[in-house]
């Protein structure tokens, strides 16, 4: 019996995060254990990031993207064609049922634009610090000259 464990889930819903605290909480407030549609999270550069989310059967007017309070939402409510109950599936492995995928984005990171390539839904993100946030360098003087009374 093995009792390790991976840390894998937790680092698919966040993006941007460096803190482990931010990446359990997140974990702990995430109910949905759905896994469609399948997705990656990559790293790009040190500040760029993508998520790709595999939208086969999809067309861009199904796909909806918001961001609201530091969450990405990806969803969809693609109804089934009436056309398609003229078919008779054998085998459907392609689902079309609508779905809710939800990412928590660190502070500073900002969608930059969407795309959907050949059944891939790629969202591309870019971290922005502003430069009152960014760490400075303080020089070290010489002592300070005394204050005059």
């Amino acid at each position: 019996m093995t009792t390790a464990f991976s840390l894998a889930p937790l680092f698919r819903h966040s993006v941007g995060f460096d803190r482990f605290n931010d990446l359990f909480e997140s974990a702990l407030r995430n109910e949905s254990g759905s896994s469609y549609p399948p997705y990656n999270v990559e790293k790009h550069a040190d500040d760029h990031y993508r998520i790709v989310v595999a939208a086969a059967g999809f067309e861009e007017q199904d796909l909806e993207l918001h961001v609201e309070k530091g969450v990405l939402t990806v969803s969809s409510a693609k109804q089934r064609d009436t056309d398609a109950k003229a078919v008779t599936y054998l085998h459907q492995g392609i689902a079309q049922r609508a779905f809710k995928l939800s990412f928590r984005l660190a502070d500073h990171i900002e969608v930059k634009g969407a795309s959907l390539v050949n059944g891939l839904l790629n969202i591309d993100l870019l971290r922005v610090v502003p430069e009152e946030a960014k760490a400075k360098r303080i020089p070290i003087g010489s002592a300070a000259p005394a204050l005059q009374h």
